[in-house]
């Protein structure tokens, strides 16, 4: 069953302007494995070439950072809600 994935404004371009999508899988990493088969030209900005989540992006399942859940291992149900936003630094 897909879950809703909602993409920063610095991401939608590479998913063809869309600010949704609807994305397979039973894992956080599942669902970016198959946002890449959609729109290749995500390939590389949700995950680092060793498989490991970037540190500038942050995931949200629901209200959850999956950082301290199982991060890319973490479970998804179709009614769950994946976030994507860019980490912000400042000082």
């Amino acid at each position: 069953m897909p879950v809703e994935v909602r993409l920063p404004t610095v991401l939608r371009n590479s998913a063809g302007g869309q600010a949704t999508v609807q994305a397979n899988g039973s894992t956080v990493g599942e669902v970016f494995e198959d946002l890449v088969r959609q729109f290749p030209l995500l390939a590389g900005q949700l995950v680092q070439d060793d498989g490991t989540m970037h540190k500038f992006v942050n995931v949200y399942r629901n209200d959850e950072d999956v950082r301290y859940l199982e991060k890319l291992d973490t479970k998804v149900s179709g009614d769950d809600v994946i976030s994507i936003l860019p980490a912000v630094a400042g000082g």
